[in-house]
């Protein structure tokens, strides 16, 4: 789904507006050391010209009785597997999707690609011998797609997502420095603290990364307050990571995403509309899956949503994000909502005020720009 602009008289942005520099340092590497620790650049007061510094464990007091925090409950997978070819060349996969009769699409990283119907052989845990296996069946989601369609199996018959679980390994974005295999010391930090407090529905290979700063305190804090809470579900794929690679954006080909708008959190936001309160989107999956409901009146299916300046938003209000990559479609998405020129302020006094950038990163709170 690709909408045009709310109004052609807008200005046309190129994806050179969407760069900037950012020094290394400011990449984080590790999470805060509590989740609420991390920083938040408040910039919701539209009516205040600078942003104020506060902790995410402020939220609260930002917030209003009768708001309504959405927030995306997919569950990140042990999608990056391990293996090697018949031939014994090296192999990686990152399963993307979960399909029927127990096949997975998934990025492949090798040195060369197998041929259809090759059977890798895949890593297993310690201690569990399984025979885990992934048999090449072609390209998807067709014969030229980014993808490939594999049979993933072992001795027992198990399901795709009990051996994800039990043989994976957490798909860390590109940008988080760690040994790429079952041997990192970060890998227990990683497996809890890369996975939001509320996950439930597994399907991502990328975390909601503004829900990562929330815990069991701070959500209880605001339900007490009367900021109520709804869930949505978008299955969050690799591809929210690749940079935007056309300078003229109508030519970027979105990602495909899954998603659903479960029929108690479109009765929350109707009620929350109807009384006055705001709708906070947690991060910008939950905007993606909020607006593709509202835009095709469809609550459940995929979104190739590219939201741009000039976006007209119909369900969100505010906004908690955390810092994007250049050049990113999470960076034009957040441009869209609080104004471009607000954006690029924002993150210029992030970055002088020594804010930590990206999935572990700290985050900001925007109000949606009328």
């Amino acid at each position: 789904m690709s909408l045009a602009p709310a109004s052609s008289a807008l200005p046309v942005y190129t994806l050179s507006d969407f760069d900037f520099t950012l020094p290394p340092e400011l990449i984080a590497q590790h999470p805060a050391p509590e989740r609420s620790s991390s920083r938040l650049l408040d910039a919701s007061a539209v009516a205040e010209a600078v942003p104020r510094d506060r902790f995410f464990r402020d939220l609260p007091a930002l917030l209003q009785a009768g708001d309504l925090l959405v927030f995306n409950d997919t569950k990140v997978l042990n999608a990056r597997l391990f293996g090697e070819k018949p031939t014994g060349g090296k192999v990686e996969l990152l399963v993307e999707r979960v399909l029927a009769g127990n096949q997975v699409a998934a990025h492949m990283r090798v040195s060369k690609k197998p041929e259809i119907g090759a059977t890798l052989a895949l890593h297993c845990a310690q201690g569990h011998p399984d025979g885990l296996r992934a048999t090449l069946l072609g390209r998807w989601p067709d014969a030229q797609g980014p993808l490939f369609r594999f049979v993933l199996s072992n001795d027992a018959g198990d399901d795709p997502y009990t051996l994800m679980e039990r043989h994976g390994h957490i798909p860390l974005p590109p940008y988080i420095e760690r040994h790429q295999d079952a041997d990192d010391p970060n890998a227990s930090e990683d497996a809890k603290r890369y996975q939001t407090v509320f996950a439930k529905n597994p399907g991502a290979v990328a975390a909601p990364t503004a829900a990562l700063h929330f815990d069991d305190a701070l959500l209880a804090e605001l339900e007490a307050k009367g900021v109520k809470q709804a869930y949505v579900t978008l299955h969050v794929g690799a591809g929210t990571f690749q940079p935007v690679k056309t300078e003229n954006l109508a030519e970027h080909r979105m990602h495909s995403e899954w998603y659903d708008v479960p029929l108690a959190t479109q009765e929350a936001i109707a009620q929350c509309k109807a009384q006055g309160g705001r709708v906070v989107a947690v991060g910008t999956t939950t905007v993606r899956t909020l607006e593709s409901w509202a835009a095709s009146g469809v609550s459940q299916g995929d979104t190739h949503i590219f939201i741009t300046p000039g976006f007209a938003f119909q369900k969100v209000d505010a906004l908690i994000t955390n810092f994007h990559l250049p050049k990113s479609s999470l960076m034009m998405l957040v441009s869209a909502f609080a104004g471009f020129d607000a954006i690029k302020a924002l993150y210029q006094t992030a970055i002088a005020r020594g804010y930590r950038f990206f999935s572990y990163g700290d985050a900001m709170l925007l109000t949606r720009k009328k």
